[in-house]
C-alpha cells in the first residue's frame, strides 16, 4: 500500500486515473506544510508532478543555470550553496542552509529568472518535481495560499535573515514535554470514556475468556523493546479469530470494527497506546491483563458462560462496529484518513441536518477535517461566555445547556442541533457559556481556520456567468474521471432554467457528453420542478429552428445551425430513454416529435439522425397503441378494506399501470355513516369529488362550508386540500372517505367494521410453504414496485397539487408494505394456541429470511417490522419457546434494520446487492424529503441544482433496482392459485389500539 503512490506516480500524467491522483494527494497531505494547500492544489500537483529518487551529492542544479522545474521535499535533505563572486570563484562555495522534508525551492521558474544558488542532495532524498508550464497554471490559481507557504519554507530553512537566532527563540521558547496530540486533535488510540459500560465490560471478558481457554490462542507473551508484555495479540490474529467465532461476521472490516469498539471503550489496548485498532501486526492486550486484575485460567462454568453471552450479544457488538469505525476515522488527522475512509464519512455528512445548507463539495470537503469529540462528565464548560470563537458544533449524542451571565440557563441543545456556527462567520466573543448536560456527549467539531479554507477554495473553483450583470449559470470544477483528456471540468451547481439547457445542449451533446457526468441524466429526471415541459420543448423548438430567420449564412454558421439540431434530436432520444413513457403522455412532446420527425426527412444534412427520430416514433407508437388498448380501464376500492383492483376481477394482472385517465370506484360517507358511492378519474380533485358526495348525500351546504376527510380505524382525521388528486389510491388500510361541515369535523367517527380485520381470503399458514408464499409475495410486490415511475417521488415530496398529476402506483406500493406488515401482527394475535403461535412466529422469520434471499428488501422489512411491533414484542412466551437459532437470526435481522446512522447497516447492505431487488421504499422516500426541506429550490433566483443531482441520485436507485428483469425460479407448486389469491388480499387490523388489547388477552403481563 505504502509504495502504491510511487507507482501511481511514475505513470505519465496523462495515463493517471482518479485513484492515482488520490494516493499521490494522501501522500502529499502527510507533508508540512504541503497540507495546508487546498484539496483542487493538492489534486493538481498530484496530476502533474513527477516522483525523483535521488542518491546521496547529486546536483540538481547550479547558479546561473535557467530553471525548468519547481521541486518540494518528500524525504530527505539537501544543501543550498552560494558563489560569492567571480572574484572569488577559487574558493569553496557557501553553505546557505539545509532543505529538509517539506521545503520547496526553485521558483525562480515563475519569472523566467536564472538559478541564484546551487542545491545538492546530502543525504539520499524523494522530490516532487514540477514542470515550468504546469507549476505557473498552478501558481495563478492559488496565488495567496502558495506565497505563504513558499515563503515560510524560506524561513523555516533558513532563507531568511537572523534564521539561527529565530530557531534558537524558537526552541527555547518551545514547551519540552509537548504532547503528541494537542486536545484540539483527538488520539484515536485512547478510549472515548473515562470507564467502559457494564455490557460491553462483561463482552471483552467473555471473548477474552474464550481466548485463553483456546490452546491455539493468539493471547501469548511477547518482549516488546526489551520489555516483557503478556497475554498480547497481533491485530490481524485478533481479526482471524472473531471472524472464524461467529457466522455473523462476514468480513475482517466488520471483525475490526468490532474490536474498536471494544477499544473506544477502554476494553483493548495497543500495547504503548499509540494505535486505533488495525487489521495489522500491531499488538493488542485487554485492559485487565495491563491491570493484572486478570486472575487465573477460566472454569468450565466460566467458559459456558461466555459461549451463552456470546450467542446471545455478540449481535449487540457486531451493531456497534461501523460506528466504532466511524468514530475512529474522524479522530485520525486529516492527512492520515484514507479515501475510501474519507467516502465514508462524506456518506454520512449527507445526511446530518445541521450540515444540509452546505454544498456538495463544501461537505466533501469538510470529510477530511471534520472532527469527533467525545466528552465524558457531565458539567464540563465546552467554552464560556466571552472566548474567542474557534470552532462550529455539531451534537450527535447528548444534550448541553446554553447559559447566559444574568439569564442563567436559556435553551437545551439535544442529538441534532448544533451550535458556534457564528464562529465561522465573525470574529465576535462568544455569546454564551456552553455546559454539558450529560455523561458521554459525542460531538463533531468544525474548526473555523479549515472552514474558511475551504470556503476560500470552493469560491477560487468556481465560476459565474453574467447577463445584464446577473448571474445566470454558476459552474464548479471539479476533478474528472479516468480516461478523460483534462484534469478538470466543470459542473452546474445552480443556473437560470433557459441558461442550463443551452449549456447542457453544448458541452454535454454533440458526442462531448461523458458517461460519467450526470449533468444531463439529473435534468432530464428533475426539469419537471423547475422547468415544465411546456416550457421546455418550446425552448428545444426554438434552438432547433433558429436558422428559420431570413438572410443568408456562412458556412460556418450553417455548420453550427445543424450540430444544434443534431444535439436537440440527442437530447429528445435521451430523454425518452430516461423517462419512457412519461414523455409520450405530454401532447406538446408528440406534437414536437412529429415535427422533428418531418424536419429531419427533409434535411439531407440530418439524414444520420433519421434511425433515432424513426426509433422514438416507434416507441410513441407502440405506447400509443397500449393505451388506446387500455382506454377506459376502470379501478375499484372494495368497501371492506381490501386492496385497490381492476373492477374486472379481484386480482390485479401483473405489471398493469394505473392512469391519471382512469376511473375508479370508491365510497364516501357522511357522519351518520350513510354513504354514496363515485366514479371518477383518478386525476380529479378533492373539490370536485366533495362536491359530488354533497350532492348525492343531500347536503344542502355550499362546496366551501365542506370538506374531504380520511377517517382512520383509530378515529385520526386528515383533511384534503382541494387541489389534492388520487385520493381514493392515498387512504390508509382501513381508512374510509367522508363528506364533511368543516364545523363538524370532530364529530366524525370510524365505522364500526374498520376496527376489525379487513376483508380477506382465509388460508390455514401452516398448510402453506414458506418458500412459495415468499416466491409469489416477491413476484407480488415486483409487479407494483415496476409499476411506480420515477416521476412519482417527486410528485410525491413537492405535492401532487403542483403538477397535476397522480401518485397511485406509488401509493398502492406504500400501502402493501403496511399491509404485509399488519397482516403479521393481526395473524399473530389473532391466533390464540401457544403452539401454533410459536409455529407462526417460526414461519415468519423463515418467511423474512426469503424475502432477503428473493432481494425483496421492502417486504423484507414489513415482516420484520411487524414482528417488532409491540404487540408482538410482548409476547415473550412465545418468544421464549422458539429455537435459539430463530432469535438469533431474528437479531440479526433486527441490526439490518435498525434505523441508527441513517440506517446504514441496509444502506451498506444494499450497496452490495445487483438488480433486480425491491428496495425499502420508505427510507427512498425518506432520502427525498430529507433532500427536499434541507435545501432551497431557488437561491438568488437561480435553481438550486445542487438538490436537483441529490433528487436524481435517489431516483436513479429506482432504474437500478429494476434495470434488470424479475427472473426467480420458483418453486415446487402445491396450491399456486390459492397462494396468489392469499397473498394478493390479507386479512390486516391496523389499529394498534385493538392489536395491543388481543395481545394482551392471548398472553397476559406476568405479574411480578
Amino acid at each position: 500500500m505504502a509504495m502504491e503512490w510511487i507507482t501511481a506516480m511514475d505513470k505519465r500524467p496523462c495515463d493517471r486515473n482518479l485513484r492515482d491522483v488520490e494516493l499521490i494527494s494522501c501522500r502529499l497531505r502527510r507533508v508540512e506544510p504541503l497540507c495546508r494547500l487546498p484539496g483542487s492544489a493538492l489534486q493538481q500537483l498530484a496530476m502533474c508532478g513527477f516522483y525523483e529518487d535521488l542518491e546521496k551529492g547529486v546536483t540538481l542544479f547550479r547558479a546561473g543555470e535557467q530553471g525548468r522545474f519547481w521541486y518540494a521535499v518528500l524525504g530527505g535533505s539537501l544543501e543550498v550553496r552560494y558563489h560569492a563572486s567571480d572574484a572569488n570563484e577559487g574558493k569553496s562555495p557557501v553553505t546557505l542552509c539545509n532543505l529538509g522534508v517539506g521545503a520547496t525551492f526553485g521558483e525562480s521558474i515563475l519569472h523566467d529568472l536564472p538559478r541564484d544558488s546551487t542545491v545538492v542532495t546530502k543525504t539520499t532524498c524523494e522530490l516532487l518535481r514540477v514542470e515550468q508550464q504546469d507549476f505557473r497554471l498552478i501558481w495563478e490559481k492559488n496565488k495567496e495560499l502558495m506565497n505563504d507557504i513558499i515563503t515560510s519554507c524560506k524561513f523555516k530553512n533558513g532563507f531568511g535573515p537572523n534564521t539561527q537566532q529565530q530557531q534558537q527563540q524558537q526552541q527555547s521558547n518551545s514547551s519540552p514535554t509537548k504532547r503528541p496530540l494537542s486536545p484540539d486533535h483527538p488520539n484515536p488510540a485512547l478510549p472515548i470514556t473515562e470507564s467502559p459500560s457494564p455490557a460491553m465490560n462483561r463482552m471483552g471478558l467473555a471473548l477474552r475468556t474464550l481466548l485463553v481457554a483456546d490452546n491455539s490462542s493468539c493471547l501469548k507473551d511477547r518482549k516488546v523493546s526489551g520489555k516483557l508484555i503478556r497475554k498480547c495479540a497481533p491485530g490481524t490474529e485478533f481479526v482471524d479469530w472473531l471472524v472464524n467465532l461467529s457466522s455473523i461476521v462476514h468480513t475482517r472490516a466488520q471483525a475490526a470494527g468490532m474490536w474498536q469498539a471494544l477499544l473506544e471503550e477502554g476494553i483493548l489496548s495497543h500495547v504503548n497506546k499509540e494505535q486505533p485498532f488495525k487489521d495489522k501486526c500491531f499488538l493488542y492486550r485487554f485492559r485487565v491483563d495491563e491491570e493484572g486484575t486478570a486472575g487465573g485460567s477460566p472454569s468450565a462454568d466460566d467458559i459456558n458462560a461466555a459461549n451463552e453471552h456470546i450467542r446471545e450479544n455478540l449481535s449487540t457488538l457486531f451493531q456497534r462496529g461501523p460506528d466504532a469505525t466511524l468514530r475512529m476515522i474522524l479522530r485520525k488527522p486529516s492527512h492520515e484518513r484514507t479515501p475510501e475512509e474519507l467516502e465514508l464519512v462524506f456518506e454520512e455528512l449527507l445526511h446530518i441536518a445541521a450540515l444540509s445548507h452546505l454544498s456538495t463539495s463544501i461537505k466533501r470537503e469538510l470529510s477530511s477535517i471534520i472532527v469527533f469529540e467525545a466528552h465524558a462528565q457531565a458539567g464540563t464548560i465546552l467554552f464560556s461566555q466571552g472566548d474567542e470563537g474557534r470552532s462550529w458544533y455539531i451534537i450527535l449524542k447528548g444534550s448541553v445547556d446554553v447559559v447566559i451571565h444574568g439569564k442563567g440557563t436559556v435553551a437545551t441543545l439535544k442529538s441534532g442541533d448544533d451550535f458556534g456556527k457564528l464562529a465561522l462567520i465573525n470574529d465576535a466573543p462568544r455569546a454564551a457559556t456552553i455546559v454539558l448536560k450529560e455523561n458521554n456527549c459525542h460531538l463533531l467539531r468544525v474548526d473555523k481556520e479549515h472552514f474558511n479554507r475551504i470556503l476560500r477554495d470552493v469560491e477560487a473553483n468556481t465560476l459565474r456567468l453574467q447577463e445584464h450583470g446577473k448571474d445566470v449559470l454558476v459552474l464548479e470544477r471539479v476533478a474528472k474521471q479516468r480516461g478523460q483528456h483534462s484534469a478538470f471540468k466543470y459542473t452546474v451547481m445552480s443556473g437560470t432554467p433557459s441558461k442550463m439547457l443551452e449549456h447542457l445542449l453544448e458541452t454535454r451533446l454533440g458526442g462531448q457528453i461523458s458517461g460519467v457526468d450526470p449533468f444531463l441524466d439529473d435534468f432530464l429526471l428533475t426539469h419537471i420542478v423547475f422547468m415544465p415541459v411546456v416550457q421546455l420543448v418550446d425552448e428545444l423548438a426554438n434552438y432547433f429552428h433558429c436558422d428559420s430567420h431570413d438572410g443568408s449564412q456562412t458556412p460556418e454558421e450553417r455548420d453550427y445551425i445543424i450540430n444544434f439540431k443534431k444535439r436537440v434530436i440527442q437530447f429528445m432520444q435521451k430523454w425518452v430513454m430516461a423517462v419512457r413513457h412519461a414523455a409520450f403522455d405530454e401532447p406538446s412532446v408528440c406534437d414536437f416529435i412529429e415535427d422533428l420527425a418531418a424536419e429531419v426527412e427533409a434535411d439531407p444534412e440530418l439524414q444520420e439522425e433519421t434511425s433515432i427520430i424513426h426509433n422514438i416514433l416507434t416507441q410513441m407508437a407502440r405506447y400509443q397503441d397500449d393505451r388506446n388498448q387500455n382506454a377506459g380501464q376502470k379501478w375499484k376500492l372494495p368497501p371492506n378494506g381490501q386492496p385497490i383492483c381492476l373492477f374486472s376481477g379481484n386480482i390485479t394482472p401483473s405489471k398493469t399501470v394505473i392512469r391519471p385517465d382512469d376511473d375508479i370506484i370508491f365510497r364516501v360517507y357522511c357522519a351518520d355513516h350513510t354513504y354514496c358511492t363515485l366514479r371518477f378519474p383518478l386525476h380529479t380533485t378533492a373539490e370536485i369529488i366533495k362536491a359530488c358526495a354533497a350532492d348525492k348525500l343531500q347536503l344542502n351546504r355550499g362546496p366551501e362550508d365542506l370538506c374531504l376527510v380520511e377517517v382512520k380505524s383509530n378515529g385520526e382525521r386528515s383533511v384534503f386540500k382541494d387541489n389534492d388528486v388520487s385520493i381514493p389510491t392515498g387512504l390508509s388500510l382501513n381508512g374510509r372517505l367522508f363528506v364533511s361541515v368543516k364545523d363538524h369535523i370532530d364529530g366524525l367517527t370510524p365505522l364500526p367494521e374498520q376496527e376489525g380485520p379487513t376483508e380477506g381470503i382465509d388460508m390455514d399458514l401452516e398448510m402453506l410453504s414458506t418458500k412459495e408464499l415468499a416466491y409469489h409475495i416477491t413476484i407480488f410486490d415486483w409487479d407494483l414496485f415496476w409499476a411506480v415511475h420515477e416521476y412519482e417521488l417527486l410528485y410525491h415530496t413537492f405535492g401532487r397539487h403542483h403538477f397535476g398529476k397522480i401518485t397511485a402506483n406509488l401509493d398502492v406500493f406504500l400501502r402493501r408494505f403496511n399491509e404485509l406488515q399488519y397482516w403479521i401482527v393481526t395473524e399473530m394475535v389473532s391466533t390464540s394456541s401457544m403452539s401454533k403461535r410459536v409455529g407462526l412466529l417460526r414461519k415468519f422469520i423463515k418467511l423474512a429470511a426469503y424475502c432477503k434471499e428473493y432481494q425483496n428488501l421492502n417486504a423484507f422489512f414489513a415482516i420484520v417490522m411487524g414482528l417488532s411491533n409491540m404487540a408482538v414484542s410482548r409476547l415473550q412466551q412465545t418468544w421464549e419457546k422458539i429455537p435459539s437459532k430463530f432469535r438469533k437470526l431474528y437479531q440479526e435481522f433486527e441490526a439490518l434494520i435498525d434505523p441508527s446512522r441513517n440506517h446504514r447497516a441496509y444502506r451498506v447492505f444494499v450497496g452490495k446487492l445487483q438488480p433486480p431487488l425491491i428496495p425499502f421504499m420508505p427510507l427512498l422516500l425518506k432520502d427525498m424529503t430529507f433532500a427536499h426541506e434541507g435545501n432551497k429550490t431557488s437561491i438568488d433566483g437561480l435553481v438550486n441544482f445542487e438538490k436537483m443531482h441529490m433528487m436524481a441520485q435517489t431516483m436513479r436507485t429506482l432504474r437500478f433496482c429494476r434495470s434488470r428483469s424479475l427472473g426467480l425460479d420458483p418453486p415446487s407448486p402445491k396450491s399456486e392459485g390459492e397462494v396468489r389469491s392469499f397473498i394478493s388480499c390479507l386479512r390486516v387490523i391496523d389499529n394498534q389500539r385493538v392489536l395491543t388489547a388481543m395481545s394482551q388477552k392471548i398472553e397476559p403481563t406476568r405479574k411480578i
